[in-house]
């Protein structure tokens, strides 16, 4: 058996979760090996190092498995943080960020999946989830990004998850008065590091080329991707 030289990451292009976790990965330099899942038919190496069964799952070349995206993201960026995201209040972001995956994500989901949830009532769940909108738009009104005029870890952190939010239904989300938030998430759909981990891959088996994701310290503003690439999807 060959010995894993490098992080390998489980993830799934679309879950916002896996997203944060990538551009972490993308914007701390690392080179890894992208392992894109099917939810529905996860692979059983996968669930092996984490019985939680979600995306994103780091393994590290020591055996070390991280399985919370945050922490991945935290890890990558103590690796090499050169854009400074940690820098910002950490105790501040990460009430914010909580807040994000907890009562945000609850009502985004019951808004944006409602047949998945038998209490569900989408338009209840949409004010709910608007007054944290509502609250992200505050902030930004006073500074280009959540924590100052620099992007950094909650931007990256919570961004996907709006992103959701206003894809459940674009022309509401943007004839709302929320310009600031409005700013921002064109700003993060529109640049890296998003646009850098949002390719579409097929989905690993055991024994495929492995896809290799490397951003050239030479040149941050691109990416190479080695391996085996997936036909373009409409």
């Amino acid at each position: 058996m060959t010995a894993q030289t490098l992080p390998i990451l489980y993830s799934f292009r679309r879950c916002p979760f896996a997203m944060r976790a990538r551009m972490a990965l993308f914007v701390s330099r690392q080179t890894y090996e992208l392992r894109e899942v099917v939810l529905r038919d996860k692979p059983p190496h996968m669930l092996a190092l984490s019985a939680k069964g979600t995306v994103p799952v780091l393994l590290l070349p020591n055996g070390r498995v991280i399985d919370e995206s945050l922490d991945v993201m935290r890890w990558a960026l103590g690796e090499k943080d050169p854009h400074n995201w940690l820098g910002p209040d950490a105790g501040e972001m990460t009430a914010l960020i909580q807040e994000c995956d907890t009562d945000f994500k609850a009502h985004l989901d019951r808004y944006k999946y409602a047949s998945r949830y038998n209490d569900s009532d989408p338009p209840t769940h949409r004010a709910a989830g608007a007054g944290f909108i509502q609250r992200l738009d505050a902030r930004l009104g006073a500074t280009a990004y959540l924590f100052g005029e620099h992007k950094a870890l909650a931007d990256i952190a919570i961004a996907p998850f709006v992103r959701q939010f206003a894809l459940a239904d674009w022309d509401w989300f943007f004839a709302e008065s929320y310009p600031h938030v409005q700013r921002w998430l064109d700003d993060f759909i529109t640049t890296e590091p998003f646009t850098a981990v949002m390719d579409k891959y097929d989905p690993w088996r055991a024994g495929d080329e492995a896809v290799l994701m490397t951003t050239p310290s030479a040149d941050p503003s691109t990416k190479q991707t080695l391996g085996r690439r997936a036909k373009p999807h409409p």
